[in-house]
């Protein structure tokens, strides 16, 4: 089998001091009911900060401006595909949030909501990377 790459920009949106988290579908394969931050899989040919605001409009509805890559991380979904995460800081222009299907619920958390709902995958990252201190969050 074709051992294959999936580029995945995501955005930590935040607006008045707080960031943007939404909860999967309880019907997806992958992560039903986590908790995670917009952003999605690269088309062939795209960029990333075209990806990131193009996803994020498809997901959550929003307009955003793209600040600056916070880290970048990868795992294996398993033997043959890898996923690859780059994690920038967004800016809402608004917080007028419109779920896509894949989402159920979602949530302007402060650090501590945060801290309670994302999966550990994702609080590790944003731990090692001290993201925290660039958030600024309530």
């Amino acid at each position: 089998m074709e051992k294959t790459f999936v580029i995945a920009p995501k955005g930590i949106i935040v607006f008045n001091g707080r960031a943007l988290i939404m909860q999967r579908s309880a019907e997806d394969t992958i992560g039903p009911n986590e908790w995670e931050f917009a952003g999605g899989k690269m088309i062939f040919g795209e960029g990333l900060k075209d990806c990131l605001i193009r996803e994020i409009k498809e997901e959550v509805g929003l307009t955003v401006t793209v600040n600056r890559l916070l880290y970048a991380a990868t795992f294996k979904t398993n033997d043959n595909r890898q996923v690859v995460i780059l994690s920038y800081l967004c800016t809402a222009h608004d917080d007028k949030v419109t779920l896509s299907d894949e989402h159920q619920d979602y949530l302007w958390a402060d650090k501590k909501q945060m801290k309670e709902l994302l999966a550990r995958p994702i609080l590790d990252d944003l731990n090692s990377n001290s993201v925290w201190d660039i958030l600024k969050l309530n």
